[in-house]
């Protein structure tokens, strides 16, 4: 999917939190949304704790808009990329996320597509918020592939974010860091 990170920036600018990247930003994440992206909180007690927090009165509607302002599209031909890539090899998502970027990916898929989830392309997904841990911590990695039964150094890990890759790397892994405007479509697995 498409994530570009600004447009949420701009969007909660917008509602009046001038400095929205102090709570989140691609290689950061406030306690709050750790929270969230871990499902120790759910969205109803994010969006309260939000508002109390910025200090401003904006609704939920509004909260939720702007936090998936940074959800875009699934080009289709990375679609068809990962058809071909788990024609060869075991793969699996892991994605820092949460209940409310989850719903509207399952949707915009569903829209976009025509097919009932995107999960099918994978072995296995692993989501932060059910999961309960994110990257970038080794723990979270480690227990992937403990629960997954796959050996660090065979295991070769993704991700657009350098912190997220580092910490893959300090669990044994192999890894590759997407720095845009380099794409999977990129890569020659």
């Amino acid at each position: 999917m498409n994530i570009d990170y600004k447009r949420t920036e701009r969007a909660f600018i917008e509602l009046g939190v001038t400095d929205f990247t102090s709570f989140f930003k691609q290689d950061y994440s406030s306690h709050l949304f750790e929270d969230l992206e871990t499902g120790k909180i759910d969205p109803e007690y994010f969006y309260g704790a939000f508002r109390r927090t910025a200090k401003m009165e904006v609704s939920n509607a509004e909260i939720k808009g702007a936090w998936n302002a940074m959800l875009g599209s699934f080009p289709s031909e990375r679609l068809v990329w990962l058809e071909g890539v788990k024609k060869r090899y075991n793969i699996y998502l892991y994605s820092n996320t949460n209940q409310i970027h989850y719903d509207c990916i399952m949707e915009t898929f569903r829209k976009e597509n025509g097919l009932p989830d995107f999960n099918q392309y994978f072995i296995k997904t692993y989501y932060s918020h059910l999961f309960g841990l994110r990257k970038p911590y080794v723990s979270s990695y480690l227990k992937l592939l403990e629960d997954e039964h796959l050996t660090a150094d065979e295991t070769l890990f993704i991700d657009d974010t350098l912190k997220n890759t580092e910490g893959a790397a300090e669990a044994g892994m192999q890894v590759i860091c997407l720095a845009p405007p380099v794409t999977v479509l990129d890569l020659d697995l």
